[in-house]
């Protein structure tokens, strides 16, 4: 490489450094004694400031479990069990026994199962309510029948509620697996095998799983190629081809966690992370797309850093979670400190592009 080359490159990669905000986080929750994986966020819509941030401790049984955390970063509750989970998301509503029903939805990758959490209407406690062992990707061999990620969406038109699993490994076509989720008849959640969809690059794997219940997509991260997005609802129209694969540039290392930041008329951010060692980076797309283009995702409005190792998985909620998030949280895995990072987007918006200003306002919504 010639001196001009050499020169050429030191000022690429400079001006690339210099484009990436530095966010600190608000706070940090309590460490863990194992490592921690993926986090989601649940909103008490009758109290925000007592929210609760639940996170898989990726550890093999016994050591294995979800942890509950305030939005003081204090955790609540440890529940033992699951062995060695990775994905978690949360639902509302769910009908089990003619009672609506929050849960949180786990993957235990050793057990090869989901587990189901019902989450008290106070946010006060969390308890398995799975039926039975709910096995999934039944009849698939090694890794291939190991679940990993996972995301929960909830159907707008009949409020029908569905998880998308993601094994640790899998082929280039129809590599997830979609399940109803419903009560077995006593107030337990099964899990009804729906149908297979979603393409892979081959490089890595997928686990980081997201779903936007208003507008009916889930983007899904194949973590040597891109995000992928396809249409959540497997009886919609074209519900098997897929709409758009961005972020194909830009990463170092692989794609992870994915978050949806949601504003009113269809607006909001889409988050993913670049898991690198040290310091991962932020990504974030516009949700509507470009002018026109509602599935051009291709542009990065912005990245940012914030002192998160090695980032697995991530959450965003645009909901205000008391005084101290009003405008929403981004939360992060710390792989170093075993524990996830706090953000308040309102710190994002402030430090980023003006593309994400309008994105403070209060009261948020999710």
């Amino acid at each position: 490489m010639c001196l001009l080359t050499r020169l050429l490159v030191a000022i690429a990669i400079a001006a690339h450094a210099s484009a990436i905000a530095a966010i600190p986080p608000l706070r940090t929750t309590d460490r863990l004694s194992h490592d921690p994986d993926d986090p989601a966020v649940w909103i008490n819509r009758r109290d925000p400031a007592r929210s609760l941030i639940l996170g898989t401790v990726k550890a093999p049984a016994p050591n294995g479990g979800l942890a509950v955390f305030g939005v003081d970063g204090k955790l609540r509750q440890l529940l033992r069990g699951p062995d060695r989970p990775n994905n978690v998301d949360v639902e509302y509503g769910i009908d089990l026994d003619a009672t609506a029903t929050d849960v949180a939805v786990l993957t235990e990758r050793l057990g090869r199962r989901l587990r189901v959490y019902a989450i008290a209407r106070d946010g006060s406690s969390l308890r398995d309510i799975s039926a039975g062992k709910m096995p999934i990707l039944e009849g698939a061999a090694d890794d291939e029948g190991a679940p990993m990620g996972m995301g929960v969406y909830r159907r707008p038109k009949d409020g029908a509620i569905f998880a998308i699993v993601s094994p640790k490994a899998g082929p280039k076509e129809s590599y997830l697996w979609q399940y109803r989720l419903a009560d077995d008849g006593t107030g337990r959640v099964k899990a009804t095998f729906v149908r297979r969809f979603g393409t892979f690059g081959g490089a890595g794997e997928i686990e980081a799983i997201a779903v936007d219940d208003e507008l009916g997509y889930v983007y899904y991260a194949d973590e040597g190629a891109g995000i992928h997005k396809w249409l959540a609802d497997p009886d919609a129209p074209a519900a098997n081809r897929e709409l758009a694969l961005f972020g194909t540039t830009g990463y170092e290392q692989d794609r992870e966690g994915i978050g949806i930041y949601t504003l009113p008329n269809g607006k909001g951010y889409i988050v993913c992370v670049d898991q690198l060692p040290g310091e991962s980076i932020f990504h974030v797309y516009r949700r509507e797309g470009e002018p026109g283009r509602p599935h051009d995702h291709s542009r990065a409005l912005v990245s940012f850093k914030g002192g998160a190792d090695g980032t697995d998985g991530l959450d965003v909620t645009s909901a205000s979670l008391g005084p101290d998030f009003p405008d929403g949280m981004m939360i992060a895995m710390n792989s170093a400190r075993r524990n996830f990072l706090m953000f308040r987007w309102r710190d994002i918006a402030s430090a980023a592009t003006p593309a994400l200003q309008r994105a403070v306002r209060s009261p948020a919504t999710r």
